[in-house]
């Protein structure tokens, strides 16, 4: 008799690129165009036959994005140089920060759980403010001595669905400075974590592979 396949869900946790969307204050909007349109086409090759090939200017902190330690620091690993182990297939654990009393999340939130070699992912909430103002302002971040438990639990990547990582008003961004010091790619700007499971999902946010670029949008999903 033969077992049966266990169903599996894949949970889609990327913002979708938009023409003349903002992802962060300050930052150029993505301008979607065609190269070469289908009408176009239709004059290059036989009849009936069409393609069509977009163009997309951007900076790379569009969407949902990985950051890499280059991001941070000049000598870190650049997309192209972090391993696939660091991006794809990784177990996942959920941290709940809706019900946080204010909007640092510190190294409470984290205790007492398994993060080594795992994906940590904090759930905020805040992506339900995604494409308004209010995503802007006051938005949840993770604390210094958060990124230091979490780089010292030896957590393999970290993921946020908030507008940063980081408090936006310390310039000194301790979190980014941590966490890409220890060589654990950040992940902002995510959705949909509530789909997820506290522990246990497959994880996987792989940019593309880009020399001297530190950070690029990445089609994140999990697989349950």
């Amino acid at each position: 008799m033969t077992t049966p396949p266990v169903s599996r869900i894949l949970v889609d946790l990327s913002h979708t690129v938009e023409h003349g969307m903002v992802t962060y204050k300050g930052v150029p909007a993505p301008i979607l165009c065609d190269f070469l349109s289908r009408e176009q086409s239709r004059a290059v090759y036989a009849e009936g036959v069409e393609f069509h090939i977009g163009r997309i200017d951007m900076v790379a902190n569009t969407g949902t994005y990985v950051d890499s330690p280059f991001h941070r620091y000049a000598d870190g690993k650049d997309l192209a140089a972090l391993p696939l182990e660091s991006l794809a297939d990784l177990e996942s654990v959920v941290v709940e920060a809706r019900d946080r009393s204010g909007r640092a999340i510190d190294e409470g939130a984290f205790e007492g759980l398994d993060l080594a070699g795992k994906a940590v992912l904090v759930r905020t909430g805040w992506s339900e403010h995604w494409r308004t103002d209010r995503y802007f302002e006051g938005h949840p971040f993770l604390t210094q001595g958060a990124a230091r438990l979490l780089a010292g639990a030896g957590a393999a990547f970290v993921g946020v669905d908030t507008y940063n990582i980081d408090d936006t008003a310390d310039p000194t961004r301790p979190v980014h400075s941590i966490l890409l010091g220890a060589d654990i790619p950040i992940c902002e700007h995510m959705t949909g974590l509530e789909r997820l499971p506290a522990a246990g999902a497959r994880f996987f946010a792989v940019p593309v592979k880009v020399r001297a670029f530190g950070t690029f949008p990445v089609r994140a999903f999990a697989i349950v």
